[in-house]
């Protein structure tokens, strides 16, 4: 297919102080093996060198352009970017992620196969600790998507593509309403509109770290997310609302109990609905129930994870090594800790078998980086 035909790829790239990353994120865009794209960078209010970085790409590329003003936040940094985005499809990416090479010709060439999608997400390899790990695909995700997006983002955000020829311009927006998810509440939205698939394939090195988004903002997300999946919930004739936004705010024993009683009469009223959407719901439903597990046990208060676990009646779908470790926790939290902190060893070490050195992996790519 000749270059003047393809579709122009507009890249929406949030940057807020990542100076440490920015360059090999922009990097891994312009060296993309697809021919017609841009780069639209947003630095919001950044103040150490993350502009001054994204100039040095902006005079030596001409694909990219940059907003730069004061810090308003992600929300209105990603809805300046899609006003201003030319392009007839419209890519995710994070300022502190690397995509390969091949990410946006592969999902380009699911547009043209499936013109009819409204937007697409992929795999993630996650970077963790400087090693990277091969995503694996989670066999939900050939269940339902329209049902799945009603209880977890179903696509990792800087994966997502959107098809502006089929998406209306009123349905792609990001509500400030719901912050730190506010990519949940869009793709719920969407996907009940617009067909979605998931690439079941790795396009981009995911980099879990301390500075990132998720973890310095995660218990405003985790508020946001069941707050979300609450609306929905009700939204469908299956729950209400104030069991889930209690353990948001607080978890104690009173709103371990009020969720655990949310699940139980949750779960019946699911193997009461049609079977052709009943193992959807099934499947959001569980992983509600893993959502408020890590929830609650990030807490660090074994007695009270041993209470959800007991009151839900789901012992069993945690792992072996968990259930023995938090068994004790009504009546030894110590041990309940001391075991979950071996726990955590082990599955870092079993992380570093399984993963790569990440300088092994990014290397080829980062040569004659700005």
């Amino acid at each position: 297919m000749a270059s003047a035909a393809l579709p122009l790829i507009s890249v929406l790239l949030p940057v807020y102080n990542a100076e440490p990353y920015v360059g090999a994120a922009v990097q891994s865009i312009l060296r993309q093996d697809y021919g017609r794209l841009e780069v639209i960078a947003v630095d919001d209010g950044s103040t150490d060198r993350s502009l001054e970085i994204l100039e040095r790409f902006r005079r030596s590329d001409s694909r990219v352009s940059i907003i730069s003003r004061e810090n308003r936040g992600l929300v209105a940094s990603l809805n300046e970017g899609l006003q201003i985005a030319r392009g007839e499809l419209v890519a995710r990416m994070d300022a502190d992620d690397f995509a390969y090479p091949w990410r946006l010709s592969r999902q380009a060439a699911l547009f043209a196969a499936r013109p009819e999608l409204g937007f697409c997400g992929a795999l993630v390899d996650p970077l963790l600790r400087g090693r990277i790990a091969k995503g694996r695909l989670d066999p939900v995700f050939r269940l339902g998507l329209p049902v799945l997006s009603k209880f977890f983002t179903i696509f990792m955000h800087p994966t997502v593509i959107y098809n502006r020829n089929v998406i209306a311009d009123a349905d792609l927006h990001y509500d400030s309403s719901y912050r730190h998810a506010e990519d949940f509440d869009l793709f719920r939205r969407l996907a009940d509109c617009y067909p979605a698939v998931l690439l079941e394939e790795s396009l981009l090195v995911y980099r879990v770290h301390a500075g990132s988004v998720t973890s310095r903002h995660i218990r405003e997300m985790r508020r946001t997310h069941l707050r979300i999946v609450g609306e929905n919930l009700e939204r469908v004739g299956l729950a209400g609302t104030q069991d889930l936004r209690a353990i948001g705010d607080t978890v104690s024993f009173d709103t371990v109990a009020r969720a655990a009683a949310f699940m139980r009469a949750l779960e019946e009223r699911i193997a009461a609905l049609p079977a052709a959407v009943r193992p959807s719901f099934e499947a959001g439903a569980l992983n509600l129930f893993y959502f408020l597990y890590q929830l609650v046990n990030d807490e660090e208060q074994p007695a009270l994870t041993h209470e959800f676990l007991t009151l839900t009646g789901k012992w069993n779908a945690i792992r072996r090594r968990e259930k023995y470790a938090l068994s004790p926790g009504a009546w030894a939290p110590w041990l309940s800790q001391a075991s979950m902190w071996a726990g955590k060893q082990a599955d870092w070490m079993a992380y570093r078998f399984k993963s790569t050195p990440a300088a092994a992996v990014l290397a080829p790519y980062r040569k004659g980086a700005a």
